[in-house]
């Protein structure tokens, strides 16, 4: 959908073999190895507190936390800002009898997936928000929040910037630590927070099986009472929610990949309280999730294209070949051996021809970075029949993400673990409202696979990723429309192998010829921020200083 409907190269699914509901035709669900080590474990509990009186439980107190930034060698305390204009429609408990309680954060939760706690520097709070805004004085969900305060004085603090990192089924508790030092120049005119979307990490956390994933009766049987209400309508509400128990008037976000869509669907429902909204790499809301994936293994086989011209021209040992024209035939009976024969790596797990398909795509979104890293990685399989390099990059890649190093960590990996996979299926589901019969699904399975030589049979996979989904989605694409909203930046890759340019001339278009200011960045890759200095100039004279670029701006 958004990003790669797989999430980073983990929902790899076959169909055969199995008579379902499809006229009778024999399918049957395969996950890959990859999707089974890394799927959510355990039974999913979801805790929803039953609202007593007003609606939800009051939360008491404002902790201190760390010392707030310094100037003239004293350190300012925080006298924590209060909004004046509370989101529509929600009990006086959500709004006036809440604060958010910060304090030390602590280590990952199981659906957040390994690792440590993020140390000094960092405070976590929890909010409660309404499990369905439509009956909000009912059921009630915490949601997860990490904050790290400006680091510049505290006069000139802005307000907060909240940020999502895409997916979905990113946790923004665990990525904003590790992303941080990329906003570092915001960081010093504002708070960075973020926070687990609903589905996701500690924050109602779906389940879609015991130890792995298991399709949606699955999902169902875990999580069905929370299903319904993950989709990204009701997390824009919740940052509507955030915003003002944050202190804000206006809300500032800086949204990358799927979190253009939530931005976008955020600008829509709340149009007044926009502050400075930068929406990168963005999703096309023009096009619904079968669309969107056609147009992105497009895409993606544009930028292999490219990749195999530049490698033609620039290396002796070019894998792909010195003419460019035999690039896709090298690669294809490579990906097919490996179908047949799985590829053996440095550690336990094989590399087969999806996920390699998967790493290659995730390679092309690292832009000129990627190129001779996917050399080297293609050479290794292709000579010593190992296929480490490219299992690496299979997963260790979140939406939106450029890597800096290649010593094995990446600027914006998803975290190892976690209930990702299942979010990403719930999230997508419950926005999307396609349920493509046998006949339908097929013939889009024809056009994916027609579309792109490579990468058409991996991605025809991603047909199918509803089909069984117990609730109906809510809708066939977004509606970002954002009539009465200041001017809002798009900023979009011409080479974007995940998020095509097109679609952001089309974000640009449906949020309104008032509100959408579209940031054209002639360069390979993913995502721009902070790797292309242009870009980088213009979005941080945006969010800090208020001033768009003019209609128009390319960068290169």
């Amino acid at each position: 959908m958004r990003t790669r409907t797989w999430i980073s190269g983990r929902l790899t699914w076959a169909f055969r073999n199995r008579a379902d509901r499809f006229g009778g035709h024999s399918r049957f669900v395969v996950l890959s190895a990859a999707l089974r080590r890394r799927a959510a474990a355990g039974l999913f509990a979801v805790a929803v507190v039953v609202a007593a009186g007003a609606g939800c439980d009051v939360i008491e107190g404002s902790g201190p936390g760390p010392s707030a930034s310094t100037e003239g060698g004293e350190a300012t305390r925080r006298v924590e800002a209060k909004a004046t204009n509370p989101p529509p429609g929600l009990p006086a408990a959500f709004t006036a009898g809440q604060r958010l309680d910060w304090s030390a954060c602590p280590a990952p939760s199981a659906a957040q997936g390994d690792g440590d706690a993020p140390g000094d520097g960092w405070e976590c709070a929890t909010m409660k928000a309404p499990l369905d805004y439509r009956r909000p004085g009912r059921d009630t969900i915490d949601v997860a929040m990490i904050r790290k305060r400006t680091t510049g004085p505290e006069r000139k603090r802005i307000g907060s910037l909240l940020l999502n990192f895409g997916g979905p089924g990113q946790s923004g508790v665990m990525g904003l630590p590790k992303y941080a030092d990329d906003y570092a120049p915001l960081g010093e005119r504002y708070d960075l927070v973020s926070f687990d979307p609903r589905g996701v990490g500690r924050t109602a956390p779906v389940s879609c099986g015991e130890k792995e994933f298991e399709g949606g009766d699955a999902c169902e049987k875990h999580s069905g009472g929370l299903l319904p209400y993950v989709g990204t309508s009701q997390t824009a509400r919740d940052l509507d929610l955030m915003r003002y128990l944050l202190g804000d008037e206006k809300l500032n976000y800086f949204g990358v990949s799927y979190g253009t869509e939530l931005g976008g669907v955020y600008a829509h429902l709340f149009p007044k309280n926009v502050g400075r909204l930068v929406l990168e790499a963005p999703v096309d809301p023009t096009q619904d999730r079968l669309q969107d994936n056609l147009s992105q293994v497009k895409a993606v086989q544009l930028a292999f294209d490219r990749f195999a011209q530049h490698c033609a021209n620039t290396y002796d040992d070019c894998p792909t070949g010195s003419d460019p024209e035999q690039a896709d035939q090298r690669v294809i009976e490579l990906l097919d051996k490996l179908r047949k024969e799985p590829a053996p790596t440095d550690g336990d797990e094989e590399l087969d021809g999806d996920l390699a398909a998967h790493a290659i795509a995730n390679y092309l979104d690292l832009g000129e970075e990627g190129r001779w890293p996917l050399v080297k990685a293609l050479n290794e399989v292709m000579e010593r029949g190992t296929g480490s390099k490219l299992l690496q990059n299979a997963y260790d890649h979140a939406p939106g993400a450029r890597v800096r190093s290649w010593a094995g960590v990446s600027a914006r990996s998803e975290t190892s673990g976690g209930n990702g996979t299942s979010a990403f299926v719930a999230i997508t589901c419950a926005d999307s409202n396609l349920r493509p019969g046998f006949t339908e699904a097929e013939e889009m399975i024809k056009r994916t696979k027609a579309a792109s030589p490579v990468f058409g049979e991996a991605w025809s996979l991603n047909v199918y990723l509803c089909y069984d989904w117990p609730f109906e989605g809510e809708r066939a694409t977004p509606d970002v429309s954002a009539d009465g909203a200041p001017p809002i930046l798009v900023v979009a890759n011409t080479g974007d192998p995940t998020t095509p340019y097109a679609g952001a001339k089309h974000m640009a278009g449906e949020l309104g010829e008032a509100a959408g200011v579209l940031l054209t960045v002639r360069a390979e890759g993913h995502g721009s921020y902070p790797y292309n200095r242009c870009a980088t100039r213009a979005v941080n004279t945006y969010l800090l200083d208020g001033t768009p670029p003019g209609r128009g701006t390319t960068c290169s």
